[in-house]
């Protein structure tokens, strides 16, 4: 009897590391198509390529107002559509982006404008843009360093 216990304890203990190597190859498998998925996504899409990404306006005095232009490609395989592009105080305004779809390869602008009425110090805004791009980077910043305006006195 001991003998049939042992070999029923061999034979189901091998069934069982070989159901466990079978589940690591499934979830495995799983992973790579996931991943393979993900990156054919990536190339497929439209995708936005910042010329620059930042913009520093450097000192300015309080009351200013200034402009940037950041200028983008559409790096990807398909059409580019920005759809809205969010600033994070009334300060700053987006002028203008493309309305239309920007073509694979085409480039083009968006305008940012800053006005430092009420600042004071250190500024650092960040503009969101909303497309149907497929590149991580959909965010822009500028900073400025807003001083105390002069008397004209």
């Amino acid at each position: 009897m001991f003998m049939v216990d042992k070999a029923i304890i061999l034979y189901f203990g091998c069934k069982m590391e070989v159901m466990k190597r079978l589940l690591i190859l499934i979830v495995l498998l799983a992973a790579s198509f996931y991943s393979s998925a993900q990156n054919a996504r990536k190339t497929s899409g439209a995708e936005i390529t910042w010329e620059k990404a930042t913009h520093d306006f450097g000192d300015v005095f309080q009351g200013d107002k200034v402009e940037h232009t950041f200028r983008f490609t559409n790096t990807g395989k398909q059409d580019l559509v920005i759809t809205n592009v969010e600033v994070t105080c009334g300060c700053t305004t987006p002028k203008g982006w493309p309305r239309d779809p920007v073509k694979p390869g085409d480039s083009g602008e968006l305008t940012v404008a800053f006005n430092s009425v009420g600042k004071i110090g250190k500024q650092n805004k960040v503009i969101t843009i909303t497309s149907n791009s497929v590149g991580t980077l959909n965010q822009i910043m500028f900073t400025a360093n807003v001083l105390e305006k002069k008397d004209s006195n």
